[in-house]
């Protein structure tokens, strides 16, 4: 789950070092998924299991910094809504790390995730009563379009689990629906904390259904780099939105699919198809088109 609260930028932030740590992020983000892939797929991890040993261990790894700067308050004004977000998230974290251990390509993964934007809009319009202009509704339509093209589900090789990145695009997409309404009330401290706390206890829950399996020697090497490395990834991005603009390092992030696309075909062989790269390229324009939008409403 490539999320972070977003801080104020220093006034003396570099552009070029915000950029630096959003495209090392996706190398980080890159090497996640393809790791958990390999914990997966090949060292036959259950899915569940991997998912909450991913955010335990990146807990564990972050909590020392964490304490060493004071752990925000728990405190909220609206607890019921932030168990909401924390579900939305570990429940779409559980949909991501299942596509994953599906064989969904790491690639075709990514882009589908990359609609979430096009969600957030959409929810935006319907559930928060903002207004959504002619031209952001053509952006929705265009981004979906292009998450249609890559996933053909009129294709011998469409199955369900092709779907399941999609399903954690739509549940992280609440995630920041419900965000954008509990930071009128908390501080970015509060939610930030609850997410921080609560995102691996409650994978432990949804995961004990299906019972956590120990992993063997090479899946606990394979999970513990995931967990590490999930902590780095949203270490870097935090690193991105302090040095700079959101609007400036966003396009950025898209580095992170030819990232995924490269990882798996060089570990796992699968080369991307056009109608990929086709959908990609729809999503990508779609979504910078819409990043472009936001960045000229709010300097008008």
């Amino acid at each position: 789950m490539s999320q972070s609260t977003l801080t104020k930028p220093s006034a003396l932030g570099a552009p070029v070092a915000g950029a630096f740590w959003m495209i090392l992020a996706g190398v980080a983000f890159a090497g996640v998924n393809t790791l958990e892939q390999i914990a997966t797929v090949n060292l036959h991890l259950p899915a569940p299991t991997a998912a909450f040993l991913q955010y335990a261990i990146a807990l564990i790894v972050i909590l020392p910094w964490a304490a060493r700067r004071g752990l925000p308050s728990l405190k909220s004004r609206r607890p019921g809504l932030q168990a909401l977000r924390v579900l939305f998230a570990a429940v779409g974290v559980q949909f991501w790390v299942l596509g994953l251990s599906h064989a969904v390509p790491i690639g075709q993964a990514i882009a589908l995730v990359m609609t979430s934007p096009f969600i957030v809009t959409l929810g935006a319009g319907l559930f928060l009563g903002e207004k959504v202009s002619l031209e952001r509704w053509l952006a929705v339509i265009v981004g979906f379009a292009g998450g249609l093209i890559i996933l053909d589900p009129f294709s011998a090789s469409f199955t369900t689990a092709s779907l399941y990145p999609l399903v954690a695009s739509v549940l992280w997409a609440g995630v920041s629906l419900i965000q954008k309404k509990l930071l009128a009330e908390d501080s970015p401290e509060t939610v930030t904390a609850w997410l921080l706390l609560l995102l691996a206890p409650v994978n432990l829950v949804l995961a004990l259904p299906s019972g956590i399996a120990i992993p063997s020697g090479d899946a606990w090497i394979a999970i513990v780099a995931v967990g590490v490395l999930t902590a780095a990834a949203q270490g870097f991005l935090a690193l991105a939105y302090a040095r700079a603009d959101a609007a400036y390092v966003q396009p950025f992030d898209h580095v992170k699919l030819p990232l995924n696309v490269l990882a798996g075909w060089l570990v796992f062989g699968w080369v991307p198809s056009s109608q990929l790269w086709l959908g990609a390229a729809l999503i990508v324009g779609a979504s910078m088109f819409l990043l472009w939008r936001e960045t000229r409403s709010s300097s008008g």
